[in-house]
């Protein structure tokens, strides 16, 4: 169970479970509070329950337990076009037969909105997405980015003060991707307004996000902003879902100052930041960033030898798997600037790294 400590909340998911069979749980006892106006992405693999936090949210699931409140109000029997919450979907869900105009008009139709008031907010919520020129456009007329836009602009025209994404930007190519994520974090910076985001994709997450949810089993292991998720993961799950990582499987050998000793497989020892870890004897994982270690450099406590098994070029980087301690998917990225001297497959080298920088976490 994980409980962060808003003031005020606006959403509040209070001991919320899920079952679709009445046996098998796959959402855990969620406590989670989300302030008004933040951004708050849920990311976890498939089946980690994510997407089902999001549907109860909407409406279109139902706790099997526990109550989800709206700005203090519980929406647990509320249906879904009742509680003013815009929604956008991997798939956009545009009616196909209505111009784009239609298409947002539809939502302020239904809530009572006269005509000429629901044209002036169709024709500001398309300039808010830079699409006001494709009014009189139908769906089919439009790229999968500008579908999206559109699906965008459709779930802010009524100007709700909660937006639900769920995989928005799943079917986009790369580089569009990565140029909506920044306009969606635009929008919400410049509207004000409280998103609720699913996703899988880590990059995205830590890209828009205020605080990032890892799910994982129906349970959040770990709620944080971006920086702390990455630099601070506080189990092992949390260490390898978010970027790149390096492990090293050990045992706890004992404790020294506000450090941890740990033996490796291959009988050495080494020292680490304790996070997770037990009593001398317990199995326990290091986790190392792979920008955290020093190839051939000042040599320290955590300095090792290393077998160079692949080179890969990246451009602003080389990327260097090693053999270190046992472990042949040991990463160093090493920058691509003056100094550096050429490395070889299959030389001998060294790598080092600050003890603090490596985590001692629970074995996976």
């Amino acid at each position: 169970m994980v409980e962060e400590l808003v003031q005020d909340a606006f959403v509040e998911f209070d001991r919320v479970q899920k079952s679709y069979d009445g046996e098998t749980l796959v959402v855990k006892d969620l406590n989670l509070r989300i302030a008004k106006g933040e951004f708050v992405t849920m990311l976890g693999p498939s089946g980690s329950g994510k997407t089902t936090c999001l549907m109860m949210l909407a409406g279109f699931e139902t706790a099997t337990s526990g109550e989800i409140r709206l700005d203090g109000r519980p929406i647990n029997n509320i249906p879904p076009h009742k509680r003013g919450i815009g929604m956008v979907f991997q798939n956009y869900a545009l009616f196909p037969h209505m111009t784009v105009g239609e298409n947002l008009s539809f939502p302020l139709e239904v809530r009572g909105m006269g005509r000429e008031a629901r044209a002036e907010k169709v024709r500001a919520a398309l300039d808010m997405v830079q699409m006001g020129d494709f009014i009189n456009r139908r769906p089919a007329q439009l790229s999968g980015g500008q579908q999206q836009r559109i699906a965008l602009a459709r779930a802010l025209v009524f100007e709700p003060e909660l937006v639900l994404m769920d995989e928005p930007l799943g079917a986009l190519d790369k580089q569009l991707r990565e140029h909506m994520q920044f306009e969606i974090k635009h929008l919400h910076e410049r509207l004000g307004i409280t998103v609720v985001y699913v996703t899988h994709d880590q990059a995205e997450a830590l890209t828009m996000s205020d605080r990032v949810a890892v799910f994982n089993n129906g349970v959040i292991q770990q709620l944080a902003s971006p920086e702390d998720l990455y630099e601070r993961p506080e189990n092992s799950f949390v260490a390898q879902f978010i970027g790149e990582n390096n492990k090293l499987e050990g045992t706890v050998e004992g404790y020294e100052d506000d450090l941890v000793l740990v033996r490796l497989a291959d009988g050495a020892i080494t020292r680490a930041n304790p996070v997770k870890c037990g009593d001398p004897g317990s199995a326990t994982l290091i986790s190392i960033r792979p920008e955290r270690v020093w190839l051939e450099g000042e040599t320290n406590a955590n300095t090792t030898e290393a077998e160079v098994l692949e080179l890969i070029y990246l451009g602003d980087h080389l990327r260097c798997r090693l053999r270190v301690h046992g472990n042949e998917d040991f990463i160093v990225k090493v920058p691509n600037s003056a100094g550096h001297r050429p490395l070889v497959v299959g030389e001998r080298t060294r790598v080092s790294w600050n003890a603090q920088d490596a985590r001692a976490l629970d074995p996976l």
